[in-house]
């Protein structure tokens, strides 16, 4: 049953396979990816862990958001790159940190007017919103 109040079109649909692997489908393109609990969790870690795709979602959603609101620096961002650490804490067990680092591409230069403009949007993109407060972010943009 589809709850009353949502309003929009579903976005992706996650059915369990087994041995711990789920499968997700984007609907509108039919992508799909498969996630595994993590070695630490019992899983086989050969695919993302649910977790680790807190961590992944940042950072492109960080990229993307300043894509999308520097339009002018968009050519500068192509090739961007941002590792992406996730920790998690054992009692309970959750993510208690995310870090990540920026890397740029070695022939592009930003000043300083552009640099901060990045950092305010990336530090205000949905994703980062919606993170809870108590999970700690460390971004190195490593300008």
């Amino acid at each position: 049953m589809i709850c009353k109040f949502m309003k929009k079109r579903m976005t992706s649909t996650v059915t369990y396979s087994a041995d711990l692997r789920t499968l997700a489908t984007h609907l509108q393109s039919g992508s799909t990816f498969e996630t595994d609990a993590p070695t630490d969790n019992q899983g086989k870690g050969e695919r993302f862990s649910p977790t680790d795709l807190i961590g992944t979602s940042l950072a492109a959603c960080m990229l993307t958001t300043m894509a999308i609101k520097a339009k002018e620096l968009e050519p500068k961002l192509r090739g961007a790159r941002v590792e992406t650490t996730k920790v998690m804490t054992t009692a309970p067990r959750k993510i208690g940190s995310i870090i990540l680092r920026f890397q740029w591409r070695t022939d592009v230069q930003f000043s300083a007017e552009e640099k901060n403009q990045l950092e305010g949007i990336a530090w205000s993109c949905p994703v980062k919103e919606s993170i809870h407060p108590l999970i700690k972010l460390e971004v190195d943009f490593n300008w």
